[in-house]
């Protein structure tokens, strides 16, 4: 069976996985790739460190040259995460003649179009399926099994540490954030500072490479609006969870004929639906196409075997040619390819959750009522809590029928003014 010589830049966890991967099942990959896939160099930062994987004498080096600098390696891993010195590192395997895989969502996220303009100028080719949601084959199934189709929406659960810390608040009943956040840490599921994936920022990221696939868009992920579950109060999940929702961090992206709506944000998800069942450090995609219909993907979107199994394939397809087709026809990020424009937020329409903080007087609900007649949004539902121990105070939960984002916003603005509030109102989004 014919050879390609095969690099992997980084042995990390995900690294690591994917050596044990191509030493240990060379039978399978060779199958599935026509040839085999002889791995011949390991690029790390410190070659004392302990690995979890048995490597063959040689192939361990701390200089990237060796890899860069062979015409025998013509296929890398490039697992390096972060911005730099990953950028530099892919442009020089490009220069140098190689196809590249990567899982680094990040870079192209901030960095896709400069890496593809430049792959394609050089006859090269990269694939990126473990880039988003991990094991899971989202982005092979978007741009190839679903190419007869014309995606309508996009909703998924892109973060597994978010997901998880609010799958833990919900089982305690609205359980404090900081103490799911270091069991999260824990488990390994949270990194010590886990600002990007609570704030939204990594899901952001993954929804504008998906969103460039499945629309054509070349977003900003700077430029979606994203709401982080650090701002989600622990009394919203306990009362959804009364209500008959789970609270998870949505990322969407809806066709419309005004655009492309997109954000990320949590949102009240209906208990029993597929996402609403979505449980801890998982990840799912719910997409629907004009022919296919709606189709639901879920599975571990991180970890070391389930994002090295992404790797590998990624790996298998280069070294089979199949990569090389797929980089040709879809031009990704290409100035050739017009996709949808991002449509504005203000105009985005659904149902929402309204949380208040107001004195319990005769005659404030009347005004919360009128607050929102006013702007035309009609009140599906209100749940009004006994006061606070010791206080006048009581909590009011509104769920409205589908209404703009700019009509929710001039609402809660002028419920926010009325010296009964006591409190910013809350709002998240309902997805049935």
């Amino acid at each position: 069976m014919e050879k390609t010589k095969v690099a992997i830049i980084g042995l990390g966890t995900v690294g690591s996985g994917v050596a044990r991967i191509l030493l240990d099942h060379g039978d399978r990959t060779g199958r599935h790739a026509g040839r085999t896939l002889w791995l011949e160099k390991a690029v790390v930062r410190d070659l004392a460190k302990a690995r979890d994987c048995d490597l063959p004498a040689g192939v361990l080096t701390d200089n990237v040259d060796d890899v860069i600098n062979d015409p025998e390696i013509t296929l890398v891993a490039q697992l390096v995460g972060g911005l730099e010195p990953a950028r530099t590192i892919m442009l020089r395997l490009l220069e140098a003649g190689k196809d590249i895989v990567t899982a680094n969502k990040a870079l192209l996220a901030e960095h896709g179009p400069e890496l593809f303009d430049r792959a394609r100028e050089l006859g090269r080719s990269i694939a990126f399926e473990a880039a988003v949601a991990g094991g899971i084959p989202i982005i092979t199934n978007i741009s190839q099994c679903l190419s007869a189709n014309q995606i309508t929406s996009l909703h998924g659960i892109l973060n597994g540490t978010s997901n998880y810390i609010l799958c833990k608040m919900h089982e305690e009943g609205g359980g404090d954030y900081a103490a799911a956040v270091a069991d999260a840490q824990r488990l390994g599921y949270a990194e010590a500072d886990p600002t990007m994936d609570v704030d939204g920022s990594d899901a952001a990221q993954k929804l504008a490479i998906l969103a460039h696939l499945a629309f054509g868009a070349r977003l900003n992920w700077r430029d979606i609006p994203r709401v982080g579950i650090d701002k989600v109060d622990p009394v919203d999940i306990q009362y959804a969870k009364q209500m008959g929702y789970h609270v998870r961090l949505l990322a969407i992206a809806d066709l419309k004929d005004r655009g492309l709506d997109c954000e990320v944000t949590p949102a009240l998800v209906k208990a029993g639906s597929p996402l609403g069942e979505v449980n801890g450090p998982f990840n799912a995609v719910l997409v629907k196409g004009d022919a296919v219909g709606p189709l639901f993907f879920h599975g571990q979107g991180a970890g070391q075997m389930p994002t090295a199994s992404a790797v590998a394939a990624d790996l298998i397809d280069s070294a089979a040619g199949r990569t090389a087709i797929t980089f040709r026809t879809l031009e990704l990020w290409s100035d050739a390819v017009k996709g949808v424009d991002q449509a504005d937020f203000a105009d985005s329409t659904g149902r929402r959750y309204v949380r208040l903080m107001v004195d319990d007087h005769p005659g404030v609900l009347a005004g919360v009522t009128k607050a929102f007649g006013d702007e035309g949004i009609s009140i599906a539902s209100v749940l009004q809590k006994e006061p606070l121990a010791g206080e006048d105070v009581v909590p009011l939960v509104v769920m409205t029928h589908a209404a703009s984002e700019a009509a929710i916003d001039k609402a809660c603005a002028t419920i926010a003014a009325m010296k009964s509030c006591r409190s910013e109102p809350v709002k998240m989004w309902v997805r049935d």
